[in-house]
């Protein structure tokens, strides 16, 4: 039932982006730069809690645009109505729905959906990782100066000491690879699917890495802040990669290593 809700919801919420997708709608702006949320944003969460609530109308609630909708229940399902709100304000398509349920503190059950793309990812702990229904798995690369990367500069602080130019600098001038999409949660996904190699991000939120982590490692893949430790989307740093390379990332993005 919980699985079906949330396959139902994502697809709901989807159902919204399409069809606002380079479409007029209206634009607005949350505190600092470039935040904006859109009218496809709030239709999109009116659609995902609506099949929510009627399914699970005890359940706690996490979401971007409406907040916390506090209950005493030891589900909570997190969601980000669009994450890529920049990218599908400009048309374009490198933008998902992404909702996670939580039990009791444990991330159980992730699904991320691009349809753009037509490309709806998966998991349930313990489970695995799918890609429309096929399983998925994260690269053998072994090395990171040979890896292809992702990341995502947040639009406020990104100048503070080992912020999000230095680390980016310290990777590309020795000729590494890494690209931006401006969705969190793809990157993540695709991190999954063996499409890069790692991904890193300074200032991320629980809606942002929520699904897209649970995601990573259902797919074989290894998840931490940047210290190492175990992640936890209350905290907003992220390193997710396929595991081979993910404690030479740390070395290099901590300063303990040139590559």
């Amino acid at each position: 039932m919980l699985k079906n809700t949330l396959l139902e919801a994502v697809i709901a919420g989807a159902g919204e982006l399409s069809r606002f997708f380079n479409q007029s709608f209206k634009i607005s702006h949350k505190e600092g730069i470039n935040n904006l949320v859109t009218e496809a944003d709030h239709e999109a969460e009116r659609a995902i809690l609506e099949v929510i609530k009627e399914n699970f109308p005890g359940h706690y609630i996490l979401s971007e645009e409406s907040g916390e909708i506090k209950q005493d229940s030891e589900y909570k399902w997190i969601i980000d109505p669009i994450d890529g709100t920049v990218n599908f304000a400009h048309g374009i398509p490198l933008c998902c729905v992404s909702i996670a349920v939580e039990k009791e503190g444990e991330m159980i059950l992730g699904a991320v959906y691009n349809p753009s793309m037509k490309e709806l990812f998966f998991a349930e702990k313990g489970k695995g990782a799918t890609l429309n229904d096929e399983r998925i798995h994260v690269s053998d690369q072994t090395e990171v100066i040979k890896a292809c990367l992702v990341t995502g500069f947040p639009y406020t602080y990104i100048n503070i000491p080992n912020g999000p130019l230095d680390v980016f600098a310290r990777f590309i001038r020795k000729g590494v690879p890494v690209r931006r999409l401006g969705s969190a949660a793809i990157d993540l996904c695709w991190v999954a699917a063996g499409r890069f190699d790692g991904f890193y991000e300074h200032k991320l939120e629980a809606w942002d890495s929520a699904a897209g982590y649970l995601i990573v490692e259902e797919a074989g893949g290894r998840v931490t802040d940047f210290m190492g430790q175990k992640f936890s989307p209350y905290q907003h740093r992220i390193l997710a990669t396929n595991g081979k390379i993910h404690d030479e990332m740390l070395d290099v993005i901590n300063q303990r290593k040139e590559l």
